[in-house]
């Protein structure tokens, strides 16, 4: 079990950038890390994983625009947004599943969420 924390959400101007930072409870370095959101009215998405081998993913509309890592020295995830948009407006999670990186929704860990609020 990993308890996650995120934290660096908040409202910024379409064109800005954030950086969401997700702690966990303990090493992850065994762990794939994912970034999922969820806009009001819709399903949540995943948006990036990163696995134990720093391979990475994104979904097509973060592509270019977002970067996830992770700093296993301080047991923290990260996703940088960039160039951010009114449609990236959402709940923002981190998830941490151990040795793989699921397909599905299926996550044996998830954080409390932090918000993203972009304005036009």
């Amino acid at each position: 079990q990993v308890q996650l924390l995120e934290s660096g959400g908040g409202s910024v101007q379409a064109g800005g950038s954030l950086r969401l930072s997700c702690k966990a409870s303990r090493t992850i370095g065994d762990y794939c890390m994912g970034w999922f959101r969820q806009a009001p009215g819709q399903e949540r998405e995943e948006v990036a994983t990163i696995d134990r081998f720093a391979n990475r993913r994104y979904i097509d509309p973060v592509e270019g625009r977002f970067t996830t890592s992770i700093d296993n020295a301080k047991n923290t995830a990260y996703l940088q947004m960039n160039s951010l948009k009114p449609e990236d407006t959402a709940m923002y999670y981190c998830a941490a599943n151990f040795a793989r990186c699921p397909w599905n929704d299926d996550w044996e860990n998830w954080g409390q969420g932090t918000q993203v609020t972009v304005s036009s």
